[in-house]
This record gives C-alpha cells, sequence and structure tokens, in this order.
C-alpha cells in the first residue's frame, strides 16, 4: 500500500503528501471547471465546482486508489457543446488551464526555498515539518502538470492535441477516447515489464529541467531532501 510506505518511511512525509496531493488534484479540477465557467458552460457552476473548497472538487474512489496504490483522479463535468467559441479549441483550453495550475502550485511551493526562509532537511518525524510540505507540493504538482500533458486519453494533454490539430485528424484521432482507460493502463504497466516506467522515462526528466529552475537545487538533491 502506497500511503503505508511513506508512513515507514516518515508519518510526516505520508501527512505532507496527502495535504499537498488533495490540494494539487482539487486546484487542478477546479481550474478545468473556472475556464468552463467563463467560456459560458454553465454546467461546473450547476454543479457547484466554482468554489475554491478543495473536497468538493475530489473523487472519493479516485482518492481512496491514490493512497492504495499512488494512482488517483478527479473529474469535472463539461459539456463542450456549450463552451463559447469552436469546441475543440474551448475544450483544449479548460484542459490545459488544469497541467497550467499545477505549474504554478509549484512554483507559489518553490517561494520559501528560493527565499531561504525553511531550513532543507531529511526527517523522520510524526508530524510534517515545512521542508517536507513545499518539497512535496512541488513534487506532486510537477508529476501532475508532467503527467497530464502526455497526448493519451483520457488526459488533458489529449484534448489540448486535438484542439491543435486539423479538424479532420482530430475527429479521427477523437476515436481514441473509448479506449482511454486501456491505454492510459498499457501506458503505466507495459514499460515496467520491460524494467521501465513512465515516471524514469517521461516525468523524472521533465523533473529534472524544471525543479532546478525553480528551486535552484539539482534533482538529486531535491529527492534526497524529500526522501524518495
Amino acid at each position: 500500500m502506497f500511503i503505508l510506505s511513506l508512513i515507514q518511511r516518515s508519518p510526516g512525509l505520508a501527512i505532507a503528501f496527502a495535504i499537498t496531493a488533495i490540494l494539487a488534484f482539487a486546484y487542478h479540477e477546479f481550474a478545468h471547471a473556472f475556464v468552463a465557467d467563463r467560456l459560458d458552460d454553465p454546467t461546473p457552476r450547476s454543479f457547484g465546482r466554482i468554489t475554491l473548497n478543495p473536497f468538493v472538487h475530489l473523487s472519493a474512489l479516485g482518492i481512496l486508489m491514490l493512497f492504495l496504490f499512488g494512482f488517483g483522479w478527479a473529474t469535472t463535468p463539461v459539456n463542450p457543446n456549450r463552451l463559447r467559441g469552436n469546441p475543440r479549441t474551448a475544450m483544449a483550453l479548460v484542459a490545459i488551464a488544469g497541467p497550467l495550475t499545477n505549474l504554478f502550485m509549484a512554483l507559489l511551493y518553490a517561494v520559501p526555498i528560493r527565499l531561504g526562509v525553511i531550513t532543507l532537511s531529511p526527517s523522520t518525524g510524526i508530524l510534517p515539518t515545512a521542508s517536507q510540505i513545499v518539497l512535496m507540493g512541488i513534487y506532486i504538482n510537477l508529476v501532475l502538470f508532467a503527467f497530464n500533458l502526455l497526448p493519451i486519453p483520457p488526459l488533458d494533454g489529449f484534448t489540448i492535441l486535438l484542439g491543435l490539430l486539423p479538424a479532420e485528424m482530430a475527429y479521427q484521432l477523437g476515436a481514441l477516447r473509448q479506449y482511454g482507460p486501456m491505454l492510459l493502463l498499457a501506458i503505466l504497466i507495459l514499460p515496467s515489464l520491460a524494467g521501465f516506467s513512465i515516471f524514469s522515462i517521461v516525468i523524472d526528466p521533465i523533473m529534472s529541467l524544471i525543479v532546478p529552475v525553480i528551486t535552484g537545487l539539482d534533482f538529486g538533491s531535491f529527492l534526497f531532501y524529500l526522501q524518495l
């Protein structure tokens, strides 16, 4: 169980993960809802999603799976046909809002490190330290940023891709949505059979580029202080 493995390393780390993951998932979905609302789709507002209350945006099953297996989800109700303008372009704008919000949140978490107002140090304490919270906040948000930009259904990157492609090509690729869950499982499971993972292939390289820019730490030091 994923959360138990974190608890064994450090209870404080597990709590930091829970707090920052809930906020990262929630405000990713809030961004989708907010942009859809600004594009005149009444659906998110009718479901009460135009709120900063994080718990409104979460999927109970998705968060449970996150804690159990380290992979979770949340969704936002959006009706593409109610969006102002070209539906594909509008949906691409709604889609990209989520990952960009996670990137912005990672930048906010990095500010205390850049300002030198917190002491970075590994900890095995029961309660999370400021160091654990900001480092985990950066990590979780950058993972969501990078992962959701993969051009695979049902991830945001696929919707963004469809908004950029010519209409005919987008229509043909759109048929892949029905296979989205299977494709997602495939990219999560199949690389591991060859001794790789989506993290080692895609996520870690992206994070190793962004982390030094926003924190001033090399990626290895970042992971050392985070204890991952």
